[in-house]
């Protein structure tokens, strides 16, 4: 006999499990062989409990088929609510950055355990046995402690290892990104494993009785270990997906020429992030006096009003733009870059993969911290008397955004794997408790928003190989670098200089 609730067809198709698992036979019930944990809770405090007191009461069975049917509940609910998943359920916070924990009220207990099975074990239908073989590399395993997530790549398939919930939707788009990876380079990317920390700032301290630690994150310092990877955003953000959005800006930053772009520069950003940068960058707003606008973002009242004040390819109507850093490094940069303007970066702290790529005086002008709003206005100053130069630079800095197209993100990220896992001393292998993650997983657990930002950034196989590494790439880098860390100094003393002269 087939026996099903009047709840929602993922609930129907558990108890069709318990059925099919059942007929035939006397042993205990388990779900494709999915339980394999014991537990010693009460039943009767299962989420599923009301259902089957429910059954029990309309039915007559048999006591065996009854003491199945509890061990059943029992199974599922211990697997509900121990699984970890890329949405945050079963998962706290991390620690090294507190934010509130996410709330699920709006869900039933049965429904949250349905679609928990749901998504994470009968979406991507290939889940057997976990391996029982330990990882044992120590290095990955000591710097466990800051991540967030491991990832593992075996074969083609990823597979997620969870320890702290991520703030917003950050896990679910970093990890959709990845999925891209694989479906557009197919057979290329290597087997591999890592550690993932998706908060802002970098953990791992360069320190000469400190060993290099690997763990991936959106952004390092020059006194850090951690590696750079490209963040979430570029898959999903309140606004469109990369591909979309530089398209959308740079057609926006045409709409006027530059003699009538307005001379000052423009920032509207949240101060309140607990940013030094960005409280004293509110003391510049006065367009007469520093040559600034200074605008307080308030997010909540424009979700409330669907973000309609918030459209980027409406704010590049100012020859210059100021880059702040917030907590930490600021996913606004590459949008700021877009705009065709002269970016104004107050020299960051923070580095994300492709910022370090950025050359003073041909993509922007270095902003000293120490001394913002006469800086401002002595770069406003230099722009508005040499608008040929002050246009060259924005134009320059726009081309860098453009060839940073999803193409060249991907290659970055292929790149970066390929390397990295060429250092492995060990073969990686599935975690005990990983699970694996697909396309049609991810699918399962998004809200309706959150899958349309999931289809307009699906990729497709990519028709060529990635971009070739060039040779000696890494002192390529670091001498670039260094010529930067020079350049800036000079440049910012230099205005510092001019910035005196011109307060006289």
């Amino acid at each position: 006999m087939l026996v099903v609730f009047p709840t929602n067809s993922v609930q129907s198709l558990i108890f069709d499990f318990y059925i099919d698992s059942t007929q035939g036979n006397g042993d205990q019930p388990q779900i494709m062989g999915l339980f394999a944990r014991k537990t010693n809770r009460n039943p009767t405090s299962s989420p599923l409990s009301p259902f089957l007191v429910f059954f029990s009461s309309s039915f007559s069975l048999p006591s065996s088929s009854l003491s199945s049917l509890w061990h059943f509940v029992e199974q599922v609910d211990n697997l509900a609510t121990q699984t970890k998943t890329i949405v945050g359920y079963n998962l706290k916070p991390t620690p090294w950055h507190e934010f509130p924990t996410k709330k699920f009220n709006n869900e039933t207990k049965i429904a949250r355990a349905s679609k928990i099975i749901q998504c994470s074990y009968l979406s991507c239908r290939s889940h057997g046995l976990h391996s029982t073989t330990r990882i044992l590399y120590a290095d990955l395993m000591e710097v466990k402690k800051f991540a967030s997530f491991r990832v593992v790549i075996i074969g083609g398939k990823l597979y997620l290892e969870y320890y702290y919930d991520c703030v917003q939707g950050r896990a679910m788009f970093m990890i959709w990104g990845l999925l891209q990876l694989l479906k557009r380079h197919p057979g290329r990317i290597p087997d591999v494993d890592f550690m993932f920390d998706c908060m802002d700032k970098p953990l791992i301290q360069k320190d000469a009785s400190t060993k290099p630690m690997p763990i991936f994150r959106y952004c390092p310092t020059p006194d850090h270990y951690d590696i750079p990877f490209p963040d979430w955003s570029f898959w999903e953000i309140n606004i469109a997906p990369w591909q979309e959005e530089f398209q959308s800006i740079k057609q926006g930053s045409q709409q006027q020429r530059w003699k009538k772009k307005h001379p000052y520069a423009y920032w509207k950003g949240n101060p309140d992030v607990i940013s030094p940068t960005r409280e004293a960058l509110l003391m510049c707003n006065d367009t007469k006096h520093w040559g600034a606008l200074i605008m307080r973002q308030n997010w909540t009242q424009e979700q409330l009003d669907g973000f309609k004040q918030s459209k980027l390819s409406n704010q590049c109507n100012h020859r210059y733009k100021i880059y702040a850093e917030g907590y930490a490094w600021s996913v606004s940069l590459k949008y700021i870059l877009s705009c065709g303007c002269v970016p104004l970066i107050i020299n960051p702290k923070y580095d994300d993969f492709f910022s370090r790529a950025l050359f003073p005086k041909k993509d922007y002008l270095p902003i000293s911290p120490d001394n913002i709003c006469p800086s401002i206005k002595t770069a406003v100053v230099w722009g508005n008397a040499h608008p040929a130069k002050a246009e060259a630079i924005g134009k320059s800095v726009q081309d860098f955004t453009e060839r940073l197209n999803i193409d060249r993100i991907y290659d970055y990220m292929y790149h970066l794997i390929v390397e990295y896992a060429k250092l492995l001393d060990f073969k990686p292998t599935r975690p005990l408790s990983a699970l694996e993650e697909c396309a049609e997983s991810l699918y399962c657990f998004a809200d309706g928003h959150q899958t349309r930002f999931l289809a307009r950034s699906a990729t497709l196989p990519s028709q060529s190989s990635p971009c070739n590494l060039p040779q000696q790439a890494n002192r390529q880098v670091d001498k670039f670098i260094e010529e930067k860390s020079k350049f800036i100094n000079s440049t910012q003393l230099l205005m510092q200089l001019i910035s005196l002269q011109t307060n006289l």
